[in-house]
C-alpha cells in the first residue's frame, strides 16, 4: 500500500473528525482530574520534596501572610504535579487523534520527538533542582544578617517560593526541549541546517539573554542555565546533520530502486 492509499484509507467526514477530537480531549481531561486528585491528597509531601533546596540552604521557616495561601499553594502543586504525571496519557491521546492523517515516514520522523520530550524536559528540571535551584538560593539568602545595627531576615513566603522554584524547572525544563524544537523546525523545511550554524552567534547571545531573564542576577545561575542552552543547540545541529544524512541515503536507496 503507497503513502496516497494510506492517506485515502484514513479520510473520515468533518464530523467524525469532530467526534474523535472530543472524545481525545475527554479522556485527557479526565487523565488530567484523576491524577489532580491524587497529586491533591499528596500535595504536602510533595511541596515538602519542591521546599527541601531551602531547608538545605539553611532556611528554617517558611511563612504565608494570607489566609488562603497555603490552601493556594496546595492546588498549583497538585496542578503542577498532575499535569506532569498526566503528560504520557495527554501526548499518546494526541498523537493517537494525529497519527491516521500521517504519512508512514512522518509517523516514523515524529514518534521519536514525542517520547524524547518528556526525558529532556525531565532532565532539565533535575538540573534546576539539584543544581540551579541551590546555588540560587545560597546567592539570594546570603543577603541575611546585620544591616547596621537591624538583623535582616529571609522569611520566604509558601506562595513566592513556589513561584521561585517553579520558575526554574519550568525554565530548565522547556530549555532542554530545544534541540527538539530545532529538529521538528528543521524537518518541516522552516529552517536549514545551514541557516542554523550561520545563526550561532546570535544564538549564544540569546541563551544568555534569555538565562538574564529566567535566573536571579548572580553570573552562577545565569551559566548554569545559558552554557547548557549552547550545547543543546550544538547538539540539536549534530542531530539534523544525522537525520540529513538518513534521508539522503533513503532517497539515493529509493532512486537506485526505481532505476532497477
Amino acid at each position: 500500500m503507497n503513502d496516497a492509499s494510506e492517506i485515502d484509507a484514513t479520510r473520515a467526514p468533518l464530523l467524525d473528525h469532530l467526534i474523535e477530537l472530543r472524545r481525545r480531549l475527554l479522556y485527557c481531561a479526565a487523565a488530567l482530574v484523576v491524577t489532580f486528585i491524587v497529586a491533591f491528597y499528596f500535595s504536602r509531601p510533595i511541596f515538602a520534596f519542591l521546599v527541601h533546596p531551602l531547608v538545605a540552604a539553611g532556611q528554617s521557616k517558611i511563612i504565608y501572610t494570607q489566609i488562603f495561601e497555603a490552601f493556594f499553594v496546595q492546588i498549583k502543586v497538585a496542578f503542577f504535579a498532575a499535569m506532569m504525571a498526566s503528560f504520557p496519557v495527554i501526548a499518546n491521546q494526541l498523537w493517537q487523534f494525529v497519527a491516521p492523517g500521517l504519512y508512514r515516514q512522518e509517523k516514523r520522523a515524529l514518534l521519536p520527538f514525542l517520547l524524547a520530550t518528556p526525558v529532556l524536559f525531565i532532565m532539565g528540571a533535575a538540573m534546576a533542582y539539584y543544581v540551579a535551584v541551590p546555588m540560587a538560593l545560597h546567592f539570594l539568602l546570603s543577603y541575611q544578617g546585620d544591616l547596621g545595627g537591624i538583623q535582616q531576615e529571609a522569611l520566604p513566603s509558601v506562595g513566592n517560593y513556589l513561584d521561585f522554584v517553579m520558575q526554574f524547572l519550568f525554565a530548565f525544563g522547556l530549555s532542554f526541549l530545544l534541540p527538539v524544537l530545532l529538529m521538528l523546525l528543521e524537518r518541516a523545511g522552516i529552517v536549514t541546517r545551514k541557516q542554523l550554524v550561520s545563526a550561532r552567534r546570535y544564538a549564544i547571545v540569546a541563551a544568555f539573554a534569555i538565562a538574564a531573564v529566567l535566573t536571579p542576577p548572580d553570573i552562577g545561575s545565569q551559566l548554569l542555565l545559558a552554557i547548557p542552552l549552547v550545547l543543546l543547540y550544538e547538539i540539536a545541529l549534530i542531530g539534523i546533520w544525522f537525520t540529513e544524512r538518513k534521508r539522503a541515503k533513503e532517497a539515493a536507496t529509493a532512486d537506485a530502486s526505481e532505476s532497477v
